[in-house]
């Protein structure tokens, strides 16, 4: 049986790897897994600050790990709207379908600072409950961490330019 195709992103907070993964779901029809609902379900209100995403995004990664492997391997394509956007992060992803032989897709969505930081801003007045962390001074701390995939990294990577979404 073939194994389903694994789609993960890598983008800026704000350069809209979200949209792109509810839109690339459907169109593959693929099993979407979306951290922040995972988060926001299974540690409810408990997101505060960088750390604490650091702590409750880490627990979750055992688990999505065989479940997304499992869906996989039963030859259904899964989208994963977790971020990419450091090479520990990508590492994370790579053991998910290395270790099953499974197909793989790294979009990466470049969008440059003003644009996400405009992304951000309407974020919060559309999602008022992400109006405590989708802030400028988040995405500048969490921004000081991005690194792009360079091909020696060794994905299939798409490469999404700049544009307003």
């Amino acid at each position: 049986m073939n194994k389903g195709v694994l789609t993960f992103f890598c983008g800026k907070m704000g350069a809209g790897k979200t949209t792109k993964s509810l839109e690339v779901a459907h169109e593959r029809n693929a099993v979407l897994l979306s951290e922040d609902e995972w988060l926001a379900s299974v540690y409810p209100d408990s997101i505060k600050t960088l750390e604490d995403y650091v702590k409750y995004a880490g627990r979750l990664k055992p688990q999505m790990k065989k479940l997304t492997q499992s869906i996989l391997a039963a030859g259904t394509n899964v989208v994963m709207d977790f971020p990419a956007n450091t090479i520990s992060q990508r590492e994370w992803f790579k053991s998910i379908f290395s270790e099953i032989q499974a197909p793989h897709e790294l979009i990466y969505i470049d969008q440059p600072n003003e644009i996400c930081l405009g992304q951000i801003a309407k974020r919060r007045i559309e999602q008022p409950q992400r109006a405590a962390t989708d802030t400028e001074e988040m995405f500048e701390l969490v921004t000081k961490y991005f690194v792009a995939p360079t091909p020696d990294e060794g994905f299939n990577t798409i490469i999404i330019t700049a544009h307003a979404q």
